[in-house]
């Protein structure tokens, strides 16, 4: 097969997957954190941090909660994942690097967390998902600081998210061979809201996933991708949500009242579930 092709044949895949992205072939999955639930903003369902419920009923098959973001715990972390876990959601959970705070300090405080939370209930779920979020202005060696003593001291390599931002672009794209091996062992979480999103001066807009994973220079593919964002404009909450092309998602989760952020797995719902465990931390029954 020559270059050109091989090359071809996984875009055409990811692009055929993406194109039924709304259908129930690639599980959705809903993150949350202490400014949730949205304000109310049309007739439908809601939901609150100890009901969730209205996500499950309107296919969610995961929850990912923030536990922590800067030395600060999110207060709603337990409740949203306790709900979760009882109507079938697969729960995980994200922590926000911040800069001003050691990155080793930030690992144990979301380690400290995921450990109180797996030992706090008899759990349905198998693992809870571990995530990494990164600030646009983290400096590598602290992603690479925070990735590996969340790896040391729980044996799981967590997720990692990474916002459509130029400073990180350039972050990475320009690391060292030895940084982007170990980065690329991490899943690729992705946001990208809308086709024209990201443009700047130094990149332009990356217009698809794939684009966006070229701009980065890391990773070969995708894990999951935040097609929707919500926006906080003039006191309330606007949704943002990728429609372009064939890659069309609904501007509402089912028949939710408010806005979500929402994202899909790029795998089928067992992948799924063996995605979870290996990059999980293990749940008691």
């Amino acid at each position: 097969m020559t270059p050109f092709l091989t090359r071809l044949l996984p875009m055409f895949l990811v692009c055929e997957a993406l194109a039924a992205a709304s259908a129930p072939t690639l599980p959705q999955i809903i993150n949350v954190s202490a400014y949730d639930p949205k304000e109310r903003q049309r007739e439908g369902l809601g939901y609150t941090e100890h009901d969730v419920s209205a996500l499950r009923a309107n296919g969610a098959s995961a929850l990912i909660a923030r536990a922590g973001k800067g030395g600060v715990l999110d207060a709603k972390c337990a409740s949203f994942l306790t709900s979760a876990d009882r109507n079938g959601l697969l729960p995980g959970v994200y922590y926000r690097l911040r800069t001003e705070v050691d990155a080793v300090a930030q690992a144990d405080q979301f380690i400290a967390r995921a450990q109180a939370l797996a030992r706090s209930r008899a759990w349905t779920a198998p693992a809870l998902l571990l995530c990494g979020d990164f600030d646009a202005n983290s400096r590598l060696s602290d992603i690479l600081r925070f990735v590996d003593r969340v790896e040391a001291r729980t044996g799981v390599i967590p997720v990692a998210y990474l916002e459509n931002s130029p400073q990180l672009k350039i972050l990475l794209s320009h690391a060292d061979a030895a940084s982007k091996d170990r980065l690329r062992r991490l899943p690729y979480w992705l946001a990208l809201y809308a086709d024209d999103s990201g443009a700047g001066p130094i990149y332009p807009a990356p217009v698809t996933p794939t684009g966006l994973i070229d701009q980065y220079q890391v990773w070969p593919d995708w894990t999951l991708w935040q097609y929707g964002g919500v926006d906080w404009e003039r006191g309330g909450s606007r949704s943002r949500v990728y429609s372009h092309g064939s890659l069309k998602f609904p501007p509402w989760f089912g028949n939710l009242d408010r806005p979500v952020e929402r994202n899909v797995f790029n795998g089928t719902p067992a992948a799924l579930q063996s995605f979870w465990q290996r990059h999980g931390l293990r749940l008691g029954k």
